[in-house]
C-alpha cells in the first residue's frame, strides 16, 4: 500500500492516454495521493486519443521535498514538458534528492533534458534510444529498467510491470 505517499504525475498536451490514466488510478488504488502537475500552459490537457485530465497544480509549485515520486508519461507530452524550466528542474531536483523518478515511452526525453541519465541503465520507446544513449544512458530493450531511484519502461504494454516497479520502490521508502 502507498498510503501517505505523494506522487506527482507530469502532464502536458498530447500525453499518451493509457500512460497517464493507468498509473493515475493504479496509484490511487494503492492509497497514494496523486498530484497532476502541468507545465502551466493550461489547466486541462488532452491525450493523443482525446482523453482529458485536469491539473491540480503546476510543476513550479511542487516542492520536491514534499513528494515521494515523479511519474512522466509518454506520448508527445514529453516534448512539450521539456520546453519548460520548472518541470525539468523538478525532475532533476527530485532525482538528486533520491525520490523515485519513473518515465515511460517518450518520457525519456525529459530525463535527457534533466541531465540525469549519465551512467544509468534505462529503457524507452526505441525512437529516442539514440538521444538517451547520447546523454550517457546504457540503453536496454526490456519492459522495465531499474537503476537506483530511476525506473523506465518502453510503451503502454509495459504499464503493469512499470506500475509494479514504482509501487515496490515506494513501499521500500
Amino acid at each position: 500500500m502507498l498510503i501517505g505517499k505523494k506522487i506527482v504525475l507530469l502532464v502536458a498536451e498530447q500525453f499518451q492516454d493509457m500512460e497517464v490514466m493507468y498509473p493515475y488510478y493504479r496509484f490511487k488504488e494503492e492509497g497514494a495521493e496523486v498530484i497532476v502537475a502541468g507545465t502551466g500552459s493550461a489547466e486541462l490537457y488532452h491525450g493523443k486519443f482525446g482523453y482529458p485530465i485536469k491539473t491540480t497544480t503546476t510543476a513550479d509549485k511542487v516542492d520536491f521535498n514534499s513528494i515521494d515520486a515523479v511519474i512522466i508519461p509518454g506520448g508527445w507530452a514529453p516534448d512539450f514538458i521539456r520546453r519548460f524550466k520548472a518541470p525539468v528542474k523538478l525532475v532533476s531536483d527530485a532525482y538528486k534528492a533520491g525520490k523515485v523518478i519513473a518515465a515511460i515511452c517518450h518520457a525519456g526525453s525529459v530525463l535527457v533534458s534533466a541531465g540525469i541519465l549519465n551512467g544509468k541503465t534505462a529503457t524507452a520507446f526505441m525512437a529516442i534510444k539514440d538521444d538517451m544513449a547520447a546523454a550517457g544512458a546504457n540503453f536496454v530493450d526490456k519492459e522495465v529498467a531499474i537503476d537506483g531511484n530511476l525506473i523506465t519502461s518502453r510503451n503502454p504494454d509495459d504499464l503493469p510491470a512499470f506500475c509494479r516497479a514504482v509501487i515496490a520502490a515506494l513501499e521500500q521508502k
